[in-house]
C-alpha cells in the first residue's frame, strides 16, 4: 500500500465489525530505523555474527514500516497515529505504558487498551490478558470512535498516565491509575480511568471484558443487588461508570449510557469540552467487594498521583540523563512487590525472546541477582526503606527455605516448584507457548553466591548492620562456595548445559571476596583465612583456563572462542579493570555487537535480539576501564540517541531487535532498567577517569 493509502484497522479484543479506526499508513524508509551498525562508533558487526542474524526469524509486525515509539527526554512526543495494533488484535511491545499499586501492573497500550492485568497479584492468573491472546484473554478498551492520533506522558513525578486523543471533531485526556489509598495500597485492586473534554464534542467507547484466564476459567456477568458483578476464578470485580460533571453548555451536556451483557460492560460517552467523566475497575479475590462511587474513583486518582509524587521525592539525583534515571526508578517502584519487599524481574509471562517462538518465560519472580542491582542503585539513590525491606525479605526467605540462597523466588517468598505449565493461549502474535512457572529454579547458578554477598557488603558499607543469624548464614555461604567453586553449573543466563562458565568462576571470587570484607568489619563471625585463600584460588584459575591470548578476551568457558557479555559484570564487581578487561570489552562489541546493541552470547543472534541490560553494562564497564568518553557516548546513544532504547514513556523491554527497533521479551524488564541507572550512576561518580 502506498503512503497515501488508506486502511482499516481493528482496535480492541471486539469482533472487527464492532469498533474500528481508519489510519493513514505512513510507512517509512526500508533501512534500519537504528542505522546500519557503520553508523556507529563501535563499527560493523563480525562476519559470524551477521550469519546468525540472517538466520534470526524477524519480529511479527516490524516489516509494516510503522516508525518505533521512542523517548523524548520525558515530556509528550507529538501526537501521531496509532498504527501499531495489527489485523487480529496485537499490538506493537514498543507501544505500551504500565501503571500500578504496589501488588499488580497493568499494561496500556497508545490505543488506550488495557492488555494485561493480573489480579489481585502481579503472579495471579490474568483475567486480562489480551496481550498474549487477543480473541479470548480479555481486555479494557477505552478510545474515541473515530480515527484519533494520540499523545501521552506520565503525570509529572508519577506512574499515572495521561493519553491525550485528538480527532476531527474534538480531543480528550484519559487519566489512568491502579490507586492506592491513604496509607499505601487499596485492600482491592482498582483501577481508575479519567475521561476528560478538552475541545469539542468527542464520542468514546469504553468496553471492560474478563477473558478465559489464560484458558483456565469462563467469565459471566451477574446481576446483584449492588448491580453487576463481573467474575472469573475466583474474582468478584465491578465496573463504575459515571459522568462528574457534564460540562459547561446545558444545552449539550457529556452522556454516558451503559450496558450490561452476559460477558462485558459497554460504556458510550459523549464528551463535551470541560466535561469531566469516570471509569473504574475494582476487584478482589475470594473476598467480598466494596464498591465505590465514580466520584471516589476520581479521587483516588488524584491521590495515587500525591502519593507517587511523595515517593519521587525521596529520590536523590542530580547526575546525568535525569528524565530516563527518575522514570526508571519510577518503573522499578511498580515491579517492588509491596506485600513482601521482593522485585519482580517483570510484569508479564512468555513474550518471546525469539521471534520464531519457543523461548517464552515466565518472569514474574524475584531473582536474587535483580535484589543485587536494585539495592545498589536504591542506596545510592538515598533510599533507605527499600533497601531494609528486600534485604529483610531476601534473608528472612533464606533462612526459612534452607542456608544457601535459590535462583529465584516466588512474590511471596516461596521456593517454586520448577515446574511449568503450558496454557491455551497463542502467544503474541502467535509465538508462543504461553507458560506459568520457571524451572530455572532447580538449576544450579554459581553467581547467586556473589549477588547474596554483594546485597550485604552493599547494606553495611551504607550504613546497615547484621544481626548475629544472618552472619553465621553468610559465614556457612561462603563456606559453601568454596566448596562448589569448582563445580559446572548453568551460568547466568540459565542455561541447560552445565559448563565452566567464566562469569560464574568470577561471582565466587566475588562473593569470597565480600566475605573477607563482611569478616574483617565484624560482622561475619569466623576466620576469613579460607575465604580469601580460596578467592586467589578462583583467580588464578579464570587466568590460566579463561583467558584467551588469540582473541584478547575472556572467553565464554575454557576451551571456546565464545564470548559472552556477562563478563562485563565483572568490571563492576572489580575483578578485572585493567588491560585484559579493556581488551575483552573491544572484543565483545566485535563479535556480539550491533551499533550500540549487544547480544548476550556468541550464537544469541540466531534466535533472540540484542540484551538490553548487556548494552547499559558495557557502559559501565568502560567507565570504570577508564574509557570515560566511550561510556558516555554509548549512554547518549542508548538514551537520547535517534533511536533511543526506551519508548515514549520511558518503558525498557528485554531486548531490541537492532535491525528495527522492535522488542522482544517480557516488560517492563527490571534487569534493563537497573542496568540503565547503575550505568547512569557510574558515569557520574566516575566522571573525569
Amino acid at each position: 500500500m502506498s503512503a497515501a493509502g488508506r486502511s482499516t484497522r481493528r482496535v480492541g479484543c471486539d469482533p472487527p465489525s464492532v469498533v474500528v479506526i481508519e489510519t493513514t499508513d505512513t510507512t517509512t524508509d526500508a533501512s534500519s530505523p537504528t542505522g546500519s551498525a557503520a553508523d556507529h562508533p563501535a563499527g560493523a558487526a563480525s562476519d559470524r555474527l551477521r550469519a546468525d542474524e540472517a538466520l534470526r526469524a524477524p519480529v511479527p509486525g516490524s516489516h509494516r514500516g510503522v516508525p518505533p515509539v521512542v523517548w523524548t527526554g520525558g515530556g509528550a512526543p507529538d501526537p501521531s497515529p496509532v498504527l501499531e495494533r495489527d489485523d487480529h488484535g496485537w499490538a506493537d511491545l514498543r507501544t505500551y505504558a504500565a501503571v500500578g499499586d504496589g501488588r499488580t501492573v497493568a499494561l496500556v497500550a497508545r490505543d488506550g487498551q488495557v492488555d494485561w492485568l493480573p489480579l489481585p497479584d502481579l503472579d495471579a492468573t490474568p483475567p486480562f490478558a489480551a496481550l498474549l491472546d487477543p480473541g479470548d484473554g480479555g481486555c479494557v478498551e477505552l478510545s474515541p470512535v473515530e480515527p484519533f492520533t494520540a499523545s501521552r506522558e506520565h503525570v509529572p513525578h508519577t506512574n499515572v498516565l495521561a493519553s491525550t486523543y485528538t480527532t476531527a471533531s474534538g480531543s480528550v485526556r484519559v487519566t489512568d491509575a491502579l490507586s492506592t489509598g491513604v496509607a499505601g495500597r487499596l485492600p482491592w485492586a482498582e483501577l481508575g480511568r479519567r475521561v476528560e473534554g478538552l475541545e469539542g464534542r468527542v464520542r468514546m467507547r469504553a468496553v471492560v471484558r474478563p477473558g478465559t484466564c489464560l484458558g483456565t476459567a469462563g467469565p459471566w456477568v451477574q446481576q446483584s443487588s449492588a448491580g453487576a458483578l463481573l467474575r472469573v476464578d475466583g474474582l468478584t470485580m465491578a465496573v463504575v461508570a459515571e459522568v462528574l460533571d457534564p460540562g459547561p453548555d446545558p444545552r449539550r451536556p457529556a452522556e454516558l449510557h451503559r450496558t450490561d451483557t452476559e460477558r462485558e460492560v459497554r460504556v458510550d460517552l459523549e464528551v463535551t469540552a470541560g466535561s469531566r467523566s469516570v471509569l473504574g475497575l475494582v476487584a478482589t479475590a475470594a473476598e467480598p467487594l466494596w464498591m465505590p462511587s465514580g466520584a471516589a474513583v476520581d479521587a483516588g486518582i488524584d491521590r495515587t498521583a500525591d502519593n507517587w509524587r511523595a515517593y519521587s521525592r525521596t529520590v536523590s539525583w542530580d547526575g546525568p540523563w535525569e528524565a530516563a534515571v527518575r522514570r526508571s526508578v519510577m518503573v522499578l517502584k511498580l515491579l517492588l512487590h509491596a506485600p513482601s519487599g521482593a522485585m519482580a524481574a517483570a510484569a508479564t509471562t512468555s513474550l518471546p525472546e525469539d521471534p520464531a517462538g519457543g523461548k517464552c518465560w515466565d518472569y514474574r519472580f524475584a531473582w536474587v541477582r535483580d535484589s543485587t542491582y536494585a539495592l545498589e542503585a536504591m542506596m545510592r539513590f538515598g533510599l533507605r526503606e527499600e533497601p531494609h525491606a528486600a534485604v529483610s525479605w531476601l534473608l528472612r526467605t533464606i533462612r526459612e527455605r534452607g542456608t544457601a540462597p535459590d535462583v529465584f523466588y516466588a512474590l511471596s517468598g516461596e521456593v517454586p516448584r520448577g515446574d511449568v505449565e503450558e496454557v491455551q493461549a497463542p502467544g503474541w502474535r502467535g509465538a508462543g507457548p504461553v507458560v506459568r512457572g520457571n524451572a530455572a529454579s532447580s538449576q544450579l547458578q554459581l553467581g547467586v553466591y556473589g549477588d547474596l554477598f554483594s546485597i550485604l557488603r552493599l547494606y553495611v558499607d551504607g550504613g546497615g548492620a547484621l544481626d548475629a543469624e544472618t552472619g553465621r548464614l553468610l559465614a556457612s555461604t561462603a563456606d559453601v562456595a568454596c566448596d562448589r567453586w569448582r563445580q559446572p553449573d548453568a551460568g547466568m543466563w540459565e542455561l541447560h548445559t552445565a559448563r565452566h562458565y567464566t562469569s560464574s568462576k568470577m561471582g565466587c571470587w566475588q562473593a569470597l571476596t565480600h566475605a573477607v570484607h563482611l569478616a574483617e568489619l565484624g560482622q561475619v563471625p569466623g576466620d576469613p583465612a579460607r575465604w580469601r585463600s580460596e578467592a586467589e584460588l578462583v583467580r588464578e584459575w579464570v587466568a590460566e583456563h579463561c583467558w584467551s591470548p588469540e582473541l584478547g578476551a575472556y572467553t565464554w568457558y575454557p576451551g571456546t572462542d565464545r564470548l559472552d557479555a556477562s563478563v562485563l559484570l565483572h568490571a563492576v564487581s572489580g575483578f578485572d579493570r585493567g588491560e585484559r578487561m579493556s581488551s575483552t570489552l573491544d572484543a565483545l562489541r566485535r563479535e556480539l555487537g550491533h551499533g550500540p546493541h549487544l547480544y548476550r552470547y556468541t550464537g544469541a543472534a540466531a534466535e533472540e535480539g540484542s540484551f538490553v541490560a548487556c548494552s547499559f553494562w558495557m557502559v559501565s564497564a568502560l567507565q570504570l576501564c577508564g574509557r570515560g568518553e566511550e561510556a558516555r557516548a554509548l549512554m547518549e546513544q542508548l538514551v537520547d540517541g535517534p533511536t533511543p532504547v526506551l519508548n515514549d514513556v520511558g518503558v525498557l523491554a528485554e531486548m531490541v531487535d537492532p535491525a528495527t527497533g522492535a522488542w522482544l521479551g517480557n516488560l517492563p524488564q527490571a534487569l534493563s532498567h537497573l542496568a540503565l541507572v547503575n550505568a547512569a550512576i557510574t558515569v557520574h561518580e566516575h566522571q573525569g577517569r
